[in-house]
């Protein structure tokens, strides 16, 4: 199955390539893999479908959705599953999507992926044990060309800097009368990416996942 089939296969499912590449010494690839391809949200459309899935309504849909999915996926392009969820063992997803040539630690240290921008989210990656000829990939990160780099400075709470993240000062925002914007709509610095921006999230997706990220205790 070459490039173009798995692709194909994957936008059938809802799902876009995020990023390849053919594994090295050092990229924590699982043994035997030759080919590994990275899978995210194909937008528009992802959240749609996923809501008209047997899996939603249920404790964790993404995760269900993606593994049954994926899944799929892999056996009919013949090919491993693997997830950034169900560890341990954790399998390296922020090494493979640098390995890729298709993402990049962005101004504020989040992964910054070529089509997705600062909302980049790898729901799974398929690895065969072949070698399959890949697509050129970026020369640059969108970074380098964005000019004003918003990302740096959206943050309200100032937690998310290239000076790094600081999680306990988001949580405190979110937990504030200012945090609503972000708990509803999204975290401020992805959408402020020029490429975020023309990615197709919906709000009420970005809801989701912030709920999930900033969970009351029990």
């Amino acid at each position: 199955m070459n490039f173009a089939a798995i692709k194909h296969a994957a936008a059938a499912d809802g799902l876009a390539i995020f990023g390849a590449f053919h594994p090295a010494t050092g990229d924590k690839a699982p043994e035997g893999v030759q080919t590994l391809i990275l899978l995210g949200p194909l937008e528009p459309g992802y959240w749609q479908r996923l809501k008209s899935s047997p899996e939603w309504g249920g404790p964790d849909p993404v995760d269900a959705w993606s593994l049954r999915v994926i899944s799929a996926l892999a056996a009919q392009c013949g090919a491993d599953a693997y997830f950034p969820f169900g560890g341990p063992p954790w399998h390296a997803f922020y090494s493979w999507a640098m390995a890729s040539g298709s993402a990049w630690a962005s101004p504020v240290g989040l992964l910054v992926q070529a089509e997705a921008g600062l909302m980049v989210s790898y729901r799974g990656a398929l690895g065969f044990r072949q070698h399959i000829a890949l697509p050129v990939q970026p020369e640059a990160p969108p970074c380098a060309s964005c000019a004003t780099q918003p990302c740096r400075t959206a943050c309200p709470a100032e937690a998310l800097t290239p000076t790094g993240y600081d999680v306990p000062k988001c949580h405190a925002f979110l937990d504030t009368s200012r945090g609503a914007d972000c708990l509803s709509a999204g975290c401020e610095a992805r959408r402020a990416c020029p490429v975020s921006k023309s990615h197709g999230r919906l709000a009420e997706q970005s809801a989701h996942h912030m709920r999930h990220f900033h969970k009351e205790p029990s």
